[in-house]
């Protein structure tokens, strides 16, 4: 089950529910905390398919402020890179919507100076830090619709359940207007 968007940037914009990890894109986008400890949430679940190896090559950069991003390979995920963009100062901090405004665009940007042409995000900081699926959905999905074209077709929101998803495609629309049924990539 997945919905798309075609952007007049060039970019389609896919929102799927499943696994992240599972995600065969470029890069997959972590929701880091400045000090790039994987913890709990989509990093805890990045860390525990990919491998250790994508924290302890990532902690190497902190701290990396909120706004920017930097990318580590991705281990065993079948992705190319992680590119861990902080919506928070520390672990497991509660969060303004604003950082998931500036963790996606520091993503975006990270993509684009990798040169990849499919990134996958999840919701950023609405896991731990606290925030609403819908309203950091609509938020992405107009800086998505913002990005000046680049190397960037596709990009996907991947939501974590039903309810994630229903919410995720209700933030996407509020932003975007109606998306259109497509085909996914996770087939789940």
């Amino acid at each position: 089950m997945a919905k798309c968007w075609r952007l007049g940037n060039g970019i389609t914009l896919i929102v799927e529910e499943g696994d992240i990890t599972k995600a065969r894109v470029d890069a997959i986008v972590n929701a880091a905390n400045s000090l790039l400890i994987m913890g709990g949430g989509v990093a805890g679940a990045i860390k525990r398919t990919g491998g250790e190896e994508i924290e302890k090559e990532a902690v190497k950069h902190a701290p990396v402020p909120v706004g920017e991003a930097i990318a580590t390979g991705a281990g065993r995920l079948p992705a190319k890179y992680v590119i861990h963009a902080p919506t928070m100062e520390r672990p497991a901090m509660r969060i303004p919507l604003e950082n998931a405004v500036k963790a996606t665009r520091a993503a975006l940007r990270e993509a684009e100076r990798l040169g990849v042409e499919s990134i996958a995000f999840p919701a950023m900081g609405a896991g731990v830090g606290g925030l609403p699926v819908r309203g950091v959905s609509r938020e992405m999905a107009r800086v998505v619709a913002g990005h000046k074209p680049g190397s960037i077709k596709r990009v996907y929101f991947i939501a974590y359940g039903k309810r994630a998803y229903e919410e995720m495609v209700e933030g996407v629309e509020e932003a975007l207007g109606a998306g259109e049924e497509c085909e996914g990539i996770l087939g789940e």
